[in-house]
């Protein structure tokens, strides 16, 4: 069962906001609802959430990922729709259940740190527990673990204006991390950040991730971030959500133009891997080596191919071997066993024009006859 699921949920600003969500049910456009005089900031969001999953909402300014976020700790109450987590439906609790959900369960990472000037490293590191009435020693040995895990040991009696940006950064993270929350909600916390300290706090989190494997939802407007953070990304456009997915599913089979924008400055040699690109090993049999050789069997392939890699592994590595040979790369599995095969025009195919899939097929919009069909994404008309 998913850590966290939104059902329908629709957030709407304004004068008789049930009736335009039922206008929007019935198809009224957003835009003829905002010359009525109301907003639709979120428009049938609908997703899961994985234990251990790093979760993106990735979207322009105004597409409605914030308000989103806002909803699923109750901070916002929903026009309509559901939110569960850990099995239970946070939009039907009282106030105060609610809020000690919030206080125990969910943690909250801002773009802006949110840090009190007044307090030390360590009190600020320690504020959330300090909410729920933890005992002074223990909030304070908390908070010290907390900080020594986002790389802050020995800060703990600074005062944040001696801090940096991304060192102030790590405190508000560390404040999330010392309540031991099973949700993280990060809404742009890096984007306030230089680039190269952007980049660094992006690496602090992935290796935070493999070592306390939290429940994550992560809101971005910068696509190299998310492709880079997320396990599954959520696009999302004017109040919807247009496409979920995998980094590797959006760069292959965008739902529709708007996505194909979105992605075609990535660099999808780095983001792309052999296992999204690779076919059945059987299409490379019968291929001649260079020696007159003829691969009959998987074996063969094995004992011929340039290099053996992963699944997981980039598709930038496979450049050198696949220059090198005709003969395709070989995929294996944690056991060795052939999984796949990488050609030379698998791999051209896959870096081609963006907005193609491997196969060079063009992205189809919503709603088309020949729309592709996935388990990984969910399309709604953009």
């Amino acid at each position: 069962m998913s850590k966290l699921r939104a059902e329908r949920l629709y957030k709407v600003f304004g004068r008789r906001p049930d009736e335009a969500v039922a206008k929007l049910e019935g198809g009224t456009d957003r835009e003829n609802l905002r010359a009525e005089g109301t907003t639709a900031a979120v428009i049938d969001a609908s997703f899961d959430v994985e234990a251990g999953q790093i979760f993106v909402v990735m979207g322009l300014s105004g597409s409605g990922k914030s308000t989103l976020l806002r909803m699923l700790n109750g901070l916002l109450e929903p026009t309509a729709g559901r939110v569960h987590f850990d099995g239970h439906d946070l939009t039907g609790l009282e106030p105060r259940d609610l809020r000690q959900v919030r206080s125990h369960k969910i943690s909250m990472v801002f773009q802006h740190f949110a840090l009190f000037p007044h307090r030390s490293v360590l009190e600020n590191a320690a504020y959330g527990l300090e909410v729920q009435g933890v005992p002074r020693k223990e909030r304070f040995q908390r908070a010290t673990e907390a900080l020594e895990l986002v790389g802050l040991g020995g800060w703990e009696s600074s005062w944040p204006d001696e801090l940096s940006g991304g060192m102030q950064q790590r405190v508000g993270l560390a404040r999330a991390l010392a309540t031991d929350a099973d949700l993280l909600l990060m809404d742009e916390s890096f984007s306030a950040l230089d680039p190269l300290i952007r980049r660094d706090m992006q690496d602090q989190l992935l290796q935070l991730q493999k070592r306390l494997k939290k429940t994550i939802v992560f809101i971005t407007h910068d696509l190299n971030e998310a492709m880079r953070l997320g396990d599954r990304i959520a696009v999302m456009r004017d109040g919807r959500i247009v496409q979920i997915g995998s980094a590797e599913d959006i760069l292959v089979t965008p739902a529709n133009d708007y996505v194909a924008s979105f992605i075609q400055d990535v660099d999808r040699s780095r983001v792309l891997t052999a296992g999204a690109i690779m076919t059945d090993p059987a299409e490379a049999l019968g291929t001649t080596t260079d020696d007159g050789t003829t691969l009959r069997t998987e074996r063969d392939v094995l004992d011929a191919a340039p290099a053996t890699v992963t699944e997981d592994t980039p598709i930038i590595e496979l450049f050198t071997p696949c220059s090198r040979s005709g003969v395709a790369v070989a995929v294996t599995d944690d056991n060795g066993s052939l999984v796949g095969v990488v050609s030379r025009a698998r791999l051209l195919a896959a870096l081609g024009e963006p907005g193609t899939g491997p196969d060079g097929a063009k992205p189809t919009s919503p709603g088309e006859p020949d729309a592709p069909e996935s388990g990984k994404k969910v399309i709604a008309d953009a």
